[in-house]
Parts: C-alpha cells; structure tokens; sequence
C-alpha cells in the first residue's frame, strides 16, 4: 500500500510502466472536471472510474482486495479515510469472485487520511475499505479510481 500525493507521482513510475501511465493520466487531466462513469486509457490494461461519492461511517465499510487489477485510487475533491490491512490478516468472509475480479474480508486494519490529490496505490494483497467518512460524518467526495492490469 502507497499512499502520496501527485506532485510526488514520477516516485513511482518504476513500479511499472502501467503505473506510471495511470499516474500520469490523473496528473495531466483535471479529475475534478471528468465525466462520471469508466474512461478506457489503455484498453482494460488501465481504465478509469470516475465516481461521485458520499463517504459513510467507517462500521458500514468492507474490506476489499482485487487479483487482476493494482487500484490507484486518487481523491480530486473532498477528504476520505481509508482502511488498508494485508489480507493474510484478515478473514474471508466472501471467496474470490473472478467475474467481479473481488474478495471480501472481516478485520482489523488501520485507517489513512486521504485529502483531495492523494492518492493510494493497493496491490492484490493489500484489503483496503475506501470511502470512509472522517470523523464519522458523511461528506461529499470526487474520486478517480484508476485499474491497473497486474
């Protein structure tokens, strides 16, 4: 799990060349001004999901974890916390559902501020709880989740 914030998004490019196109895409395009909805970048190798959001209270979350896709997650608007936990701590409550490239866990993990131009990086280990509200109250959140094929 990286979290970071654009300025800072060349740090990463060594990750890989498909990372370093996702990054790239949210530093040269205003997100802010996106059409809600998935915008292909380069075929399903890395697509975008641009999404209006309203966060919701930390015990409404679910932990999540991808196998096919890296998840940049970039907050263009608004604050949200995020809850990340590597997944060989957490149990599974859903098994792996490969159409929907998703699993889902109970556990324990810790939580991360994520203010507009951040972003985090999840890999296929990494569970992670998106769209949690900071302090419990539910605000409004532009964000452009950015699927990177593994």
């Amino acid at each position: 799990m990286v979290i970071d914030t654009l300025d800072n998004a060349a740090r990463y490019f060594a990750l890989g060349e498909r990372i370093a196109t996702a990054l790239k895409y949210l530093k040269d395009n205003d997100c802010t001004k996106l059409p809600v909805g998935k915008i292909p970048i380069q075929g399903e190798q890395v697509y975008a999901l641009v999404q209006d959001n309203t966060t919701k209270p930390r015990d409404q979350g679910v932990w999540e974890a991808h196998r096919k896709y890296i998840d940049v997650q970039f907050v263009a608007a608004g604050v949200e916390e995020m809850g990340y936990a590597n997944i060989n701590t957490l149990t599974v409550k859903k098994p792996y559902d490969e159409a929907g490239d998703y699993a889902l866990f109970e556990g324990q993990g810790s939580y991360v501020l994520v203010p507009a131009g951040s972003f985090t990086l999840f890999f296929p280990e990494d569970g992670h709880i998106p769209g949690s509200a900071v302090d419990g109250k539910p605000a409004a959140v532009r964000k452009v989740v950015v699927k990177v094929a593994v």
